[in-house]
């Protein structure tokens, strides 16, 4: 059965709701939004060929609204489909030859089998985990979000993504197991081969199994993992393998090849910019697209001098690399319009704050504008959050858009309180000082008052 006839309208679910912050929506089962369905991939192994891509955006033109998505985490969406066009978007996918494994999702770092540095195969470990896991993975009791991620060990990692399970090559058949967190954070559960990794990852899936329905890592207790007969080590900070994601720019490889990373402006593509500027990366040789998590994708096979060119032609889809987007420490939902449980249209006041405040964004401080309090563009806390309610705006000063607020803001006053905090930043930053370190220097109390008028 193909993926289209699982999803034909008289077969499927009835689409997850916008407001089920648990919901994961993919490409058997999208999800309602205020501008129609939306369908969340993952190809296999985190790649595409350039091919692939663009018929994914031919498709997405087509059958949805034309707007492609890269997310936090790095996955795709396609917005705007319908009961009638979801099944012909997963008919086309398959036709493109596109494989979208089943759940959980597997991560892998998104340079994997790029870099020389590279201990271990992260793709090979992930088919010989969904290969011996199988049922486990199969278990309808898993939660939806369960998370994996597979670093092959190297400078070009996944160390800052957070994960209900993380393995890490520490050699070429030695790999470290952890749980519930990042390279910084999470707690290590075993070291040994890949076969020993892999058992691991059984023995903690069934723990979660055995716990209840859609149990996540935050929810296993040392007792659990005692009684499991897994070690519960607490992780000194900084002591988990693992390297960092590459960021946009252009990164060599050699003393010829290169990539170059790319973020869409609020993680946003057009499916018609993403076709014309897909046709001048093949004439430059490019060989594959790999989305990657901070809402970016990577450009693979080039020359160094065709990824320079490259990143300088993707200004023009507003396609950016470095820190030439104004907007890049902006995060943002999709927000009102396009999202039914948004209450403001986050972009409109993306935009207010890039013109108001430009003080705001020297890229010392991260912005989150979150249409509601389920914060799902940035789960993480943020300097400055404005999330969406009823009545207004919930300002969080380093916090998510789910902490309590600092300072509540009305509808109408939203601009005027970003400029005061904008004149506040202007006024008191000392010479060569950054607004992040202003803003912390100022402390929380200082900055609500500013924004509350006080």
């Amino acid at each position: 059965m193909t993926r289209a006839e699982q999803i034909a309208p008289e077969n499927t679910r009835a689409p997850l709701p916008a407001t089920q912050r648990g919901a994961c929506p993919t490409l058997m089962e999208p999800m309602r939004t205020g501008d129609g369905l939306l369908a969340r991939l993952r190809p296999e192994h985190g790649i595409f060929t350039i091919g692939q891509f663009k018929q994914l955006a031919q498709a997405a033109q087509r059958h949805g609204n034309g707007i492609i998505e890269i997310t936090a985490r790095g996955s795709v969406q396609i917005r705007g489909l319908t009961a009638d066009t979801a099944p012909m978007l997963a008919s086309n996918i398959d036709a493109a030859g596109i494989v979208i494994p089943p759940a959980p999702v597997i991560e892998l770092p998104p340079l994997h089998g790029i870099f020389p540095d590279e201990m271990a195969d992260a793709a090979v470990m992930e088919r010989e985990l969904r290969r011996d896991l199988a049922l486990l993975f199969g278990s309808p009791l898993l939660a939806p979000k369960l998370s994996i991620v597979i670093d092959g060990g190297g400078r070009r990692g996944l160390a800052a993504v957070s994960a209900d399970i993380r393995l890490c090559a520490v050699s070429s058949d030695v790999w470290h197991v952890a749980i519930d967190g990042d390279a910084q954070s999470a707690r290590t559960v075993a070291t040994g081969s890949s076969a020993e990794a892999i058992r691991t990852v059984g023995a903690v899936l069934e723990l979660l199994l055995s716990m209840g329905r859609h149990k996540r890592a935050r929810d296993i207790t040392a007792e659990h993992l005692s009684a499991a007969h897994l070690p519960a080590t607490p992780t000194a900070p900084g002591s988990l393998p693992g390297g960092e994601t590459a960021a946009p720019g252009v990164h060599a490889i050699s003393a010829h090849a290169a990539v170059v990373g790319l973020r869409p402006r609020f993680g946003q593509l057009l499916a018609s910019d993403v076709i014309d500027f897909l046709g001048l990366a093949e004439r430059a040789g490019a060989q594959e697209v790999r989305p990657a998590p901070g809402r970016c994708f990577i450009v693979t096979g080039l020359t160094q001098t065709a990824a320079i060119t490259l990143k300088n032609a993707a200004i023009a889809y507003n396609m950016f690399a470095d820190h030439e987007d104004p907007y890049g420490s902006i995060a943002v939902c999709a927000g009102a319009g396009a999202c039914a449980s948004a209450f403001y249209p986050t972009k409109t006041l993306a935009e207010t704050i890039a013109t108001a405040a430009p003080e705001l964004l020297d890229g010392s401080l991260d912005i989150h504008l979150s249409g509601c309090i389920k914060g799902c563009a940035h789960p993480r806390p943020a300097a400055l959050t404005l999330a969406g309610t009823a009545d207004g705006y919930h300002l969080i000063v380093d916090g998510a858009a789910s902490s309590l607020p600092d300072a509540q803001i009305a509808s109408g006053d939203i601009d005027s309180a970003i400029q005061r905090l904008a004149r506040l930043i202007k006024t008191e930053r000392h010479a060569g000082e950054s607004a992040g370190a202003c803003l912390r220097r100022l402390g929380k109390g200082t900055a609500t008052r500013a924004l509350r008028q006080e």
